[in-house]
């Protein structure tokens, strides 16, 4: 092992949605931070989105599934026990250099499903007191949209207007409409006109694979740059393989890999995890010790437990007229939220969201698009081409998934990445709550489909490639029995550790979780200022 860095006062693992955000917010106060990330910088000039091969990327070194991809900076992922692949990317920017941008909010009710529906529990975070810190991320990352959606309380007002609706927003909006269902134009992370020095969209399309005009927010082009402008450092193709404990019982540091295998140990005075809902596990897990022989924090023996994914249903619907669902962020048209909240005659608890997505590609249209049925090969390849070609409209149907011990990230015993570092494993199973949820949302989902004028459907009632959202496994709780860390996202057992990134998540919701996430960490970056200032005092 080389000599130790020179320790460091705070030391965030990850540079992602949650890391970036709770890193600039400590610096901007004064705070020093240092931050290491698994993955190295990408280059928006680079992005395949602009290359006339683009969907071929899209399949290779930009799939979403590590597994596949298996770049250096990947590590692999057992999901022999899960009928979901968790999907991640590691980089400057973590996922969101790898995402669509598609940016709700969880609802008031999301934090309180206990209390109303007597299931999973209550956070112990309201939405009315993280409402500041939404507002606060939109301006930091810039989101297009319009207010007064009646699914939410008010909203302030967005940076930029919303993304224009196209052929399949505004068809998918008729058929809601004549069925009198809810829906609103989509809130996104993605600029419809020029905001904080970076350029507006242009509607290519991919968004998944990089934008090159950093018109998407990822957090190496919104909240690194400032971060790193007021004095953060940030260290690139260092993979951490265990927090180190002292004498005193609290986190002294971390080892890790640089990017030639080579073994540092950096000590820190505070320790703050932001891997992931996978990756934060997973290394808790492997930083035992006598004084943890269970794992670091892991007294209540939830560290891994509680994973929760998002099942996603695609419905498809194929119509006579030409659509050009390729023009346009990919997934960022229009959200139904009219099955969000819990009514019971629907026989299951809590609800789902609708998110309706644009067209592909040629060569994914060819592959069956996202919902899986591949076009056949032969004589009628090409009628089937012309059929569907930017005349379908897909609703992605994502429904809650609420926590589950038995759904859990552990070590796998064989698998271990590039570095010897176990491995994690995933067992998650489906429960019949969820299934009846997926099953009503993909029956709505054809309906609203035919009253926009369908022809013909098709349904995926589970996508495997659909782990994006990976919650729950170290959440919060003000009783340690029953919890990893407290609101603040200090650990109950080690108290200058911290977890601030979705594992906290203490339920799903049935929206995409980055604004949420984002949210709770730069609240935790202020509840963790304020503890500071008052030890010092």
């Amino acid at each position: 092992m080389s000599e130790s860095d020179e320790r460091v006062d705070v030391l965030v693992i990850g540079a992602g949605a949650s890391g970036a955000a709770f890193t600039w917010s400590l610096v901007k106060d004064g705070f020093s931070v240092t931050c290491l990330e698994q993955g190295g910088w990408t280059d928006p000039s680079r992005y395949p989105s602009i290359e006339q091969d683009w969907e071929i990327h899209r399949q290779t070194d930009f799939n979403p599934d590590p597994n596949f991809r298996g770049l250096d900076e990947d590590y692999p992922v057992n999901d022999s026990e899960s009928p979901i692949s968790p999907l991640m990317y590691n980089a400057v920017g973590g996922s969101t250099i790898h995402w669509s941008a598609h940016f709700p909010r969880f609802h008031p009710s999301d934090f309180r499903t206990r209390t109303l529906d007597g299931v999973a529990d209550d956070w112990p975070l309201s939405y009315a007191e993280l409402e500041a810190y939404f507002d606060l991320n939109d301006r930091m990352m810039g989101v297009s949209g319009m207010t007064g959606d009646t699914a939410y309380p008010a909203k302030s007002e967005r940076q930029t207007p919303p993304i224009p609706l196209g052929g399949v927003g505004q068809t998918m909006a008729r058929g809601f409409d004549k069925l009198g269902w809810h829906w609103w134009p989509s809130d996104s992370a993605i600029l419809t006109s020029a905001y904080d020095g970076r350029a507006a969209c242009n509607n290519c399309g991919p968004c998944d694979i990089g934008c090159t005009r950093r018109a998407k927010a990822s957090t190496d082009v919104t909240y690194w740059p400032k971060a790193l402008a007021l004095g953060a450092q940030l260290k690139t193709r260092c993979r951490v393989r265990e927090v180190s404990i002292g004498r005193d019982g609290l986190a002294d540091g971390v080892l890790y890999y640089d990017a030639d295998g080579n073994l540092h140990e950096q000590k820190a005075n505070t320790v703050v995890m932001a891997c992931n809902g996978i990756g934060t596990p997973r290394l808790l897990l492997n930083s035992k010790s006598t004084r943890f022989p269970d794992g670091l924090a892991n007294s209540s023996g939830l560290v891994g437990r509680n994973l929760m994914f998002h099942p996603y249903a695609m419905v498809t619907g194929v119509f006579e007229e030409m659509l050009e669902g390729y023009k346009g962020p990919m997934g960022a048209s229009i959200i139904s939220q009219e099955f969000y909240e819990t009514n019971p005659s629907r026989g299951f608890v809590r609800g789902y969201a609708f998110q309706v997505a644009r067209g592909l590609g040629p060569v994914s249209t060819a592959r069956g698009g996202i919902g899986g049925h591949r076009l056949a090969w032969g004589a009628k390849h090409h009628a089937a081409m012309a059929e569907r070609l930017g005349r379908t409209i897909t609703i992605a149907v994502i429904g809650e998934d609420l926590p589950e011990e038995h759904n859990m990230v552990t070590l796998d015993p064989v698998l271990v990445d590039s570095d010897g570092i176990p491995a994690p494993k995933v067992s998650y199973r489906l429960s019949e709550n969820s299934r009846r949820m997926m099953d009503h949302g993909v029956r709505n989902a054809g309906e609203a489909l035919r009253a926009a004028g369908a022809r013909r459907i098709t349904a995926n009632p589970l996508l495997r490639a659909g782990g994006w959202h990976l919650l729950g496994t170290a959440r919060m709780g003000d009783d340690p029995r029953v919890s990893v860390v407290k609101r603040s996202g200090q650990t109950h057992d080690v108290d200058n550790l911290y977890i601030i990134d979705g594992s906290v998540f203490v339920t799903a919701g049935a929206v995409n979780p980055t604004s949420t996430i984002q949210a709770v960490a730069l609240h935790m970056a202020e509840e963790f200022k304020r503890d500071a200032r008052l030890m010092r005092v």
